[in-house]
């Protein structure tokens, strides 16, 4: 009897196998970096992103467009991740980890058309990636709380591009005081500085608030607007009776039942506000509800109030101001409160915002964005969070690089000079892990409107003469010592996006089979280059 064919999948199953799935793959991620491509550099472009509901983000931040982007190739997907998690860890540096990742798999589409097999690419990937490690580790220089010069240009040249280049010295001068400000022991977290955004005056007139700005307002007109020498308590219970956590019933058959039960709750209501007032507290922020009655009395005593705090905003409230975010009324007392010299509740156009400042040593700050426009006001508040998260990096890491594509190229130059130390095929793919490195500065000199080819060639040069700190200087257009010229970066960005990229490069690299899946929860996604 003749054998039956044996079917593994049904028919409807898309799949890839193969040098088909590699070369999707590849393509997928390669599209994806030549999308952030154009952005990169203090020359790069913007991108409009519009969502089906027409709201429009104009921003050149690698991880907001490929956020926003509806991608949906699988490997695409991959790409985006590497930018995810470069941002959370690092807070910059997502469009150099998605291109460099992007010109890794462009550059292994080269050694796979010369027979080389993916695994012995990945071998050479890895151990580029951990040579370029030592290097950057080797040749990154040392940076303290105490450089402040440093810690600005860092901050400056993170802000770069972004919308900001008017205002960044004084926007520097602020991140740097802010981080310098809540840092303990030489490490900061991001965390501990919140920014608030306003419209209306210009962004020069962004501040930085010894305290916390969050966006409420007090729970009565009759209530002061504005409280000298705050005292501040923070209460994570509700100023109001509890319900029963069980079903009750109460039985009442006479007026005078009930208008003792009326009293009774009263009273307990005023017992609480007695012991808000004996602890001299004359601001009360409230995780919780507040009563009606109660905010009655918190009116009449002259006392300050908010309800429904964010725990968040408690939090950052507690770190400025030293006050302890109390969740029994009995343990509300003087050393429980915080201090600051005003709380005011101050209007910024439709929004109303109420200001704890004038904290003493506070370890949780706010920077406060002002603007013209929503779109602008966005832009700078990445610009902020990608200087913060710089110098945060900077200190914690207490490493410091060349910019301008200085560190690349020497990168490159290091790791060509290793490649010749190993005597397989992975000598090649040490070499395209050079090359790809090259392409970030190929990238700043393009988008500056230069010659890329000419930058790169004399770059090269001056490497090879023992110029290590040469690279691009974009606001002259001219290549110089990029470390005189104050272009500086975290070495963890660095460090970060090539640990990221190799990574991404080297598992997509190891897929030789594409299979849509026939039992997920959505729809099977096509496989075909038309996915995104």
């Amino acid at each position: 009897m003749p054998e039956k064919p044996i079917v593994l999948m049904p028919e409807d199953i898309q799949r890839l196998i193969g040098k088909d799935a590699q070369r999707n793959n590849i393509q997928a991620a390669r599209m994806v970096a030549e999308v952030v491509k154009t952005t990169l550099g203090p020359k790069g472009m913007d991108k409009m992103i519009v969502s089906p509901s027409d709201e429009i983000i104009v921003t050149n931040d690698g991880v907001t467009i490929l956020e926003e982007m509806q991608i949906e190739h699988p490997a695409a997907k991959m790409m985006v991740e590497i930018a995810r998690t470069q941002e959370d860890e690092i807070g910059d540096g997502t469009t150099t980890a998605v291109m460099i990742a992007g010109k890794l798999l462009e550059n292994a589409e080269k050694l796979l058309d010369q027979k080389i097999h993916p695994t012995v690419i990945t071998k050479g990937y890895r151990i580029a990636s951990e040579k370029a490690q030592e290097i950057l580790n080797e040749i990154s220089m040392r940076v303290t709380l105490d450089d402040n010069e440093i810690l600005k240009q860092i901050a400056m040249t993170a802000m770069t591009g972004k919308g900001a280049e008017d205002s960044r010295e004084k926007f520097a001068e602020i991140l740097v005081h802010a981080v310098k400000q809540i840092q303990e022991n030489g490490k900061a977290d991001l965390k501990d500085i919140k920014i608030e955004k306003v419209r209306g005056d210009g962004i020069k007139d962004t501040e930085l608030i010894s305290g916390i700005v969050f966006e409420k307002e007090k729970i009565s007109h009759d209530m002061p607007s504005r409280i000298s020498s705050a005292r501040i308590a923070l209460i994570g219970f509700p100023i109001e009776l509890k319900n029963p956590e069980i079903d009750t019933k109460v039985s009442i058959s006479s007026p005078e039942q009930l208008r003792s039960f009326i009293v009774q709750e009263e009273e307990s209501i005023k017992q609480m506000i007695e012991k808000i007032k004996s602890s001299g507290a004359n601001v009360v922020f409230c995780q919780k509800g507040i009563d009606d009655f109660a905010e009655y009395l918190l009116s009449k005593a002259g006392i300050f109030a908010c309800r429904r705090v964010a725990k968040d905003d408690m939090e950052k409230i507690s770190k400025a101001t030293r006050a302890r975010i109390v969740n029994n009324l009995n343990e509300l007392s003087e050393r429980e409160i915080g201090k600051a010299e005003i709380v005011e509740e101050k209007r910024h156009g439709d929004a109303i915002l109420t200001y704890v400042k004038g904290c003493e040593n506070p370890k949780s700050m706010t920077i406060l964005i002002h603007g013209g426009s929503e779109h602008v006001i966005d832009e700078i508040e990445r610009a902020m969070r990608d200087g913060l998260g710089d110098i945060i990096c900077c200190l914690n890491s207490g490493r410091v690089v060349s910019g301008g594509g200085a560190i690349e190229i020497e990168l490159a130059r290091r790791l060509r000079q290793f490649g010749q130390t190993l005597s397989g095929r992975e000598q090649l793919a040490v070499e395209e892990f050079a090359s790809a490195l090259e392409f970030i500065p190929l990238t700043l000199a393009e988008n500056a409107g230069l010659d890329p080819i000419d930058i790169l060639t004399e770059l090269k040069s001056l490497h090879d003469s023992g110029n290590r700190n040469v690279g691009l200087n974009l606001f002259r257009n001219k290549i110089e010592d990029t470390f005189e010229a104050k272009i500086l970066e975290p070495a963890k960005i660095k460090s970060q996006a090539i640990n990221s990229a190799s990574e991404v490069a080297i598992m997509i690299l190891r897929i030789d089979d594409v299979i849509a899946g026939g039992k997920g929860k959505s729809k099977t996604p096509p496989l075909g280059m038309n996915d995104y």
